[in-house]
């Protein structure tokens, strides 16, 4: 990693002086275009406008301790620090292979030992506590206010199925709800990455990064503002029991009074705003990778990231096979040789390998070491499943076990929570991981917050309404929602949203199904989700059986790679379209959703390199507004700048591979 200081403090001075009551400091990103001003005295309060743009209002931010006394209240600045910063961050499996990282940085020391760090990107805002303290800290309360201008349409996903009924448990899982911010219900909790629709036709998202010892946020209308959301935490879990669905979460039965117990020296979460001009700048944002601590693994040459065929979705439902179908030897040989069959690095064993609250006690039916002898043979990796309670009595022991074997990582479900007990444990499972060179995919958990940059072999999170709740709703907003994602969620890192259903539905008439689930919208809006969708490990939802049927489209998803080293948003209209293109060692991706709206797009190729170029394009059938697995598959020479014009049916979308002729 490069790390430069490009140009000399500025704004305000430098020294020991203490602030004067309400003393105002400003800084600046630096293309000039956001302005943060910093307010102290009887309150700490920033505030930030783009270009003119009011973001947010000024909005007080402190920590509360236990023994009463607020960071953020009466505050008297010892020091201010202002410099900019350039670096280069080498990325591991993600979606570039270099991301430029130029900010302008403000930090305020303040009385009591204690202090606030403030950066201005180019595209966004943070600022983030640090304390320099003795001992531990138990941190009661945080606050953290955002207070807009006006009464904004805001997208916001709020908590639902609740886990035993507790509040600040659940899967978040859920659809955003669209309604202006006075719409927001005070007894309701919304929770990161959320999107305000600002003036200007401006978008805000709003971000969490690096919180590796504290609870994630929730958000709530503010009481004290028109249109406002403050925020709120989950409090120490201080009793858990088993619990939940089918009793694989590990539930909180009390809380206590505080939300934190931190080291006396601490670097707390960094509260992020990122701001666009055009929506298309939310598709390729790096803000969380930008602010996370950087990698911790010296050699990340055994993470690998890859395809993975996957059992749970498609309910073990192979056909023409003269064994019984299901979670046992016989099946998952026939998953390996599907993976093998079609260059697939990975075949997962989901819930019923083992019993779920032991993973020592095997199912019967399951002969994991001949599996394991047959995937080696075949050159397939094996992921196991685990609920996090089963994978946590013994990380260390359960890793050093499994990786002796052969198994490449987990899945961990059922975390359910965002407290800090629950972050805290993500990061130490990815440690203790790493030291057994395995790698893992977080279901079942709040969105990424930054972990992945710290700790690469974390190659996967859900955090995402995904597909899997095809296979009980048909809930008509999935198309929109599935345009959403890469706008709002995604850019939080990496979402197993499990895209590659062949059987696709046209609008209406989708049905849930448990053993045939469908998607809603045509085939190839599910292969653009192979090259849109960020999904270092990425999953082959459908059975082998239906792959094999479906041999051309099976080919190209094979051949879609996983990471890339260059990422380019074409084109998008936040909830509406989407195209993005993508490359890896010289060969380009490109691929382009819609929601239930059909529409014509022009797909510029002007990222292309000079000179001709072979195109595989798969596009939607003519007649997939009924049909919605009706495609049409073609290959044809293209030239650098050529713009392609290219019809998406209702709910549509294309997958293009480009690779240079000679």
């Amino acid at each position: 990693m490069k790390n430069f200081v490009l140009f000399a403090a500025f704004v305000i001075g430098f020294g020991p002086v203490y602030a004067q009551k309400n003393k105002e400091y400003k800084l600046l990103s630096p293309d000039n275009k956001f302005q943060v001003t910093i307010r102290v005295g009887d309150a700490l309060t920033w505030a930030v406008v783009h270009e003119g743009t009011p973001v947010i209002l000024p909005s007080s931010l402190s920590l509360t301790l236990s023994t009463g006394e607020v960071l953020g209240k009466n505050v008297k600045v010892v020091s201010s620090d202002t410099k900019g910063h350039y670096e280069t961050i080498i990325s591991t499996a993600y979606k570039k292979s270099e991301i430029n990282s130029s900010y302008n940085e403000m930090i305020l020391t303040c009385k009591g030992d204690y202090g606030v760090i403030f950066r201005a990107y180019n595209d966004g805002v943070a600022y983030r506590f640090f304390t320099k303290r003795k001992g531990e800290l138990i941190i009661q309360h945080e606050e953290a206010e955002f207070i807009f201008s006006k009464d904004h349409k805001a997208f916001i996903p709020h908590t639902s199925d609740l886990r035993g009924g507790e509040r600040y448990s659940c899967s978040f899982e859920e659809f955003y709800t669209e309604a202006p911010l006075s719409k927001f219900s005070r007894d309701t909790l919304g929770y990161l990455p959320l999107l305000v629709e600002l003036d200007d036709n401006k978008k805000a998202v709003l971000l969490e990064a690096d919180g590796q010892n504290y609870p994630g946020m929730f958000v709530q209308a503010n009481p004290g503002t028109s249109f406002g959301l403050k925020a709120t935490f989950a409090p120490y879990p201080m009793e858990e029991a088993l619990g939940g669905h089918a009793r694989l979460d590990y539930m909180v039965t009390k809380r206590g009074d505080h939300i934190a117990r931190v080291n006396g020296k601490e670097n707390f979460p960094w509260r992020v705003i990122v701001v666009s001009e055009q929506d298309k700048d939310l598709l390729n944002n790096d803000m969380v990778q930008k602010l996370s601590e950087p990698n911790k693994i010296a050699n990340t040459s055994w993470i690998k990231p890859g395809k993975v065929a996957w059992d749970w979705w498609n309910d073990w439902n192979i056909s023409h096979v003269d064994f019984k179908a299901g979670i046992n030897t016989p099946t998952y040989k026939y998953y390996i040789d599907f993976a093998a069959a079609n260059n697939i690095e990975y075949v997962v064993l989901d819930e019923g390998w083992s019993d779920n609250w032991d993973l020592h006690k095997l199912n019967p039916a399951i002969d994991l070491d001949e599996l394991l002898q047959y995937a080696q043979q075949k050159n397939v990796g094996l992921i196991l499943w685990s609920t996090w309670y089963a994978l946590s009595k013994d990380i260390d022991g359960f890793c050093a076990k499994y990786a002796a074997k052969g198994i490449k990582g987990f899945k961990v479900d059922f975390l359910d929570r965002n407290d800090q007990k629950m972050v805290a444990s993500c990061y130490e499972m990815a440690a203790v991981a790493a030291k057994h060179r395995l790698m893992l995919n977080f279901h079942g958990m709040f969105p990424p917050q930054g972990l992945q940059r710290t700790w690469p072999n974390v190659v996967n999170f859900e955090g995402v309404r995904g597909m899997e709740y095809s296979k009980w709703s048909a809930d008509e907003r999935v198309p929109k929602h599935e345009v959403s994602l890469p706008f709002i969620r995604m850019m939080a890192g990496p979402m197993d949203y499990t895209p590659g259903a062949m059987r696709n539905m046209a609008k209406g008439n989708a049905r849930p199904s448990n053993s045939m689930p469908v998607s809603q919208g045509t085939r190839c809006h599910q292969l653009a989700m192979y090259i849109v969708y960020e999904a270092p490990l990425q999953m082959l939802a459908d059975n082998p059986t239906a792959y094999k049927k479906e041999r051309e489209c099976t080919e190209f998803i094979a051949k879609v790679p996983t990471t890339f080293d260059q990422t380019i948003a074409l084109d998008g209209k936040f909830g509406e379209y989407l195209i993005m293109a993508r490359q890896q060692s010289g060969v380009w991706y490109a691929g382009g959703m819609t929601n239930w709206n059909a529409r014509d797009i022009t797909v510029d190729l002007s990222f292309l390199d000079a000179g001709m170029h072979e195109a595989v394009i798969f596009k939607d059938g003519i007649n997939a507004d009924r049909d919605a697995t009706d495609y049409k598959a073609e290959i044809k020479k293209v030239n650098a700048g050529e713009k392609l014009q290219l019809h998406l049916a209702p709910g549509g979308g294309f997958a293009i591979r480009l690779s240079k002729l000679l």
